[in-house]
């Protein structure tokens, strides 16, 4: 999912990764790449703006953090998460099913 779980509302954000986990076979993957805010929220401005930038835009979307995201998955049944640091802003928080 590139770029798609900000738009979303909390509620929706953990229904497309529950979906996303029950379409893949046992050790399928899930990719969440995303300006993915740090942890502290400290270090990442632009994914900071972006949050903020998304609650101007939309009603209910919003950044988060490689936490925020590794907690849905696993929420979900994904058995592994890791955030990897990607060029520029964006990060990707891996669910391994």
């Amino acid at each position: 999912m590139g770029h798609i779980l900000h738009d979303w509302s909390l509620e929706e954000k953990r229904q497309l990764i529950a979906k996303a986990h029950a379409a893949l076979p046992k050790g399928g993957a899930l990719i969440v790449c995303e300006a993915i805010i740090d942890d502290q929220r400290r270090q990442n401005t632009f994914a900071l703006l972006m949050s903020l930038n998304m609650l101007i835009e939309t009603e209910v979307g919003f950044d988060f953090t490689g936490a925020d995201c590794s907690g849905w998955m696993r929420d979900a049944g994904f058995r592994e998460t890791r955030v990897e640091p990607l060029c520029g802003p964006d990060s990707m928080v891996v669910g391994i099913k």
